[in-house]
């Protein structure tokens, strides 16, 4: 069934996903800062707006995704934003990552004004927003969750309801922490075996074909082996997952001592200069940690 969907944030991730949602035959209405993006989603069959408030005034559901808390609470609480001109018994899915105490602010202001909410955060990168295989981990409310259930099957193969508001950003943090820590041992990995003078590209596969094989080894091996690290996602944005995922650990007393270490290797190769970079750049954190001069 089509569906009138507003879709907040045309960005790295929001741009494929919003074309993904018209090529499922709904019909998608984008805001963006970027007037580009914009052009890019029309240009597949959707539609553009000037505001906030054009986009969302006529939608059944109203997506977000933007990078941050603040940019979410600008864009849904504030003068302008979503909660100010949607329609009661509208449908907003924040699909941002941030914190859970930030999803259920929202939750609760969405509340009194008779507007329902899901958190909804991805994983997967651009290369998942593209190839609609996103794995997609939803809090809120059951029977929200199955009503926009069909709108997140066009976007990923991994779709799961896993607790009340907030939730979906709770097991987002755990996702980060996993990616972080795999992503780390990768480039060790790949200084170590390049400095013993292995086959880098044979050991690679080798290795995905074992234990050790991992999505993230699939996904990032080719940054790793030619050195391109152009984002998929930044470390910018990892960084500020590892800090949600830290003070979240901290509230419910977990202790994460590999994460905290990979935590401060993300920051320092955010204070080398590399945050606009992938994160898969965090081999030149290893290179420089091993004596090689990075480029």
């Amino acid at each position: 069934m089509s569906r009138k969907i507003a879709f907040i944030g045309l960005g790295i991730m929001g741009k494929p996903m919003a074309i993904n949602l018209v090529k499922a035959g709904h019909h998608v209405t984008g805001f963006n800062l970027e007037q580009s993006a914009i052009d890019a989603l029309v240009a597949a069959g959707g539609h553009g707006a000037a505001s906030i408030a054009d986009a969302v005034k006529d939608a059944e559901v109203v997506i977000t995704m933007v990078p941050a808390d603040p940019h979410v609470e600008q864009v849904i609480l504030a003068e302008g934003g979503v909660l100010e001109s949607v329609q009661a018994g509208t449908l907003v899915i924040d699909m941002s990552s941030i914190t859970p105490q930030t999803s259920q602010k929202v939750a609760a202001a969405a509340v009194a004004k008779g507007v329902r909410t899901l958190d909804a955060p991805v994983s997967g990168g651009e290369a998942g927003a593209v190839e609609a295989v996103l794995s997609i981990m939803v809090g809120g409310d059951a029977a929200d969750f199955a009503e926009a259930k069909p709108l997140f099957d066009a976007l990923g193969t991994t779709v799961v309801h896993v607790g009340p508001s907030g939730a979906g950003q709770t097991v987002k943090a755990a996702n980060q922490l996993i990616v972080a820590v795999n992503i780390q041992v990768l480039a060790e990995a790949v200084v170590f075996l390049e400095n013993a003078g292995v086959d880098l590209a044979a050991a690679l596969d080798v290795l995905g074909g074992g234990l050790a094989g991992s999505t993230v080894l699939n996904r990032k091996k080719g940054n790793m082996l030619n050195r391109e690290f152009a984002p998929g996602f930044r470390i910018d944005l990892h960084h500020k997952d590892m800090g949600i995922v830290t003070d979240a650990a901290r509230a419910v007393g977990a202790a994460l001592p590999l994460g905290a270490v990979v935590a401060q290797l993300v920051a320092s190769a955010r204070a080398n200069g590399d945050g606009s970079l992938d994160h898969s750049a965090l081999l030149r954190g290893v290179e420089r940690l091993s004596g090689r001069e990075v480029k």
